[in-house]
């Protein structure tokens, strides 16, 4: 079967290259795909249902749509849309809309709160509808506008994990769009002939928010500089732990002590090439801290950052 135009063959290469790497998706699985009505979760169920009936393993989906309770909402169109191409699809009515007002004062914004709340819902359905992963439409851009909102805002240096384990271990959340832009979700989505729904909260849009500063501040970037959006994703995966500041990644005692270590050889190999004949003697360096030999002391320090748990990264 071939693809319908040169994006959806892109959507879909880039989709499987994702899937392949972080290992998203198995044979038999169920992927329960987090359906908001936005161009991003339209295109993911889209691109997944096209490569559902190519890939070469097996797996079913089912779209989970999580109604916050707004009036306006137009949760009949997406039930109308999913029945008409014939996709599985579950609405779950809420009330989070009201509950956030309630909580939140008027100086603050609702996005975090509701999306903590929505995913307490996703997994609960995810149990009741028998879904092995959940699969949400995160693209390339959010990887990279979160990065900047937790370097700016945080003080943390992460991002997203493409594929993330719940603290419980029950679930398991995958971003199959880590690898496409935003812009590609949007022609997409709208190539698809999908209904992009708005949320309905009255803080959706707002430009004085902090993601929406960071999207401005990478599209001015991208516009100057075209390919650093690219580039910054790309970072995202080649990190160098060595080079952070973390004490986690770099003990200063361990630091302490290989510099010794790289200290004594140097000067022994340095030796060696002044006094070829002589025998190799003991070094005059001594360690600089206690040698335990109980192992219950030992403290390993994780190889990369990616052994550095991050919890759910949203």
């Amino acid at each position: 079967m071939a693809y319908r135009s040169e994006l959806e063959s892109r959507m879909a290469k880039k989709t499987t290259r994702a899937i392949i790497d972080y290992q998203m998706v198995e044979d038999g699985d169920r992927v329960m795909v987090g359906l908001s009505g936005g161009k991003d979760s339209w295109a993911l169920l889209q691109i997944l249902d096209v490569l559902r009936q190519r890939a070469p393993v097996r797996f079913s989906l089912v779209a989970v749509n999580v109604d916050s309770g707004y009036k306006e909402y137009k949760h009949d169109l997406i039930a109308r849309t999913c029945e008409a191409r014939g996709w599985e699809y579950r609405i779950e009515h809420t009330g989070i809309g009201e509950l956030i007002e309630d909580i939140l004062d008027a100086d603050q914004t609702p996005c975090s709160l509701c999306a903590r709340l929505r995913r307490g819902v996703l997994y609960r359905v995810a149990k009741e509808v028998g879904a092995t992963k959940i699969a949400l439409g995160h693209h390339a851009d959010d990887f990279i506008e979160t990065l900047l909102l937790n370097l700016f805002f945080a003080g943390a240096l992460k991002a997203m994990p493409p594929k993330l384990v719940s603290d419980d271990g029950a679930h398991v959340v995958i971003r199959p769009l880590v690898y496409v832009g935003e812009e590609e979700a949007r022609m997409y989505a709208r190539e698809s002939e999908l209904p992009i729904i708005g949320c309905c909260c009255p803080a959706c849009g707002d430009l004085g928010l902090q993601r929406q500063r960071a999207k401005r501040l990478l599209m001015e970037l991208e516009h100057e500089h075209p390919g650093v959006k690219q580039s910054m994703l790309k970072a995202l995966g080649n990190v160098a732990p060595r080079h952070l500041l973390d004490t986690r990644l770099n003990p200063p005692a361990e630091l302490r002590a290989r510099a010794v270590v790289a200290a004594d050889g140097q000067r022994k190999q340095e030796d060696r090439g002044k006094h070829p004949d002589r025998p190799e003697g003991r070094s005059l360096l001594i360690p600089l801290l206690p040698i335990s030999t109980d192992r219950s002391e030992d403290r390993s320090v994780p190889a990369t950052l990616n052994s550095v748990p991050v919890g759910d990264g949203l």
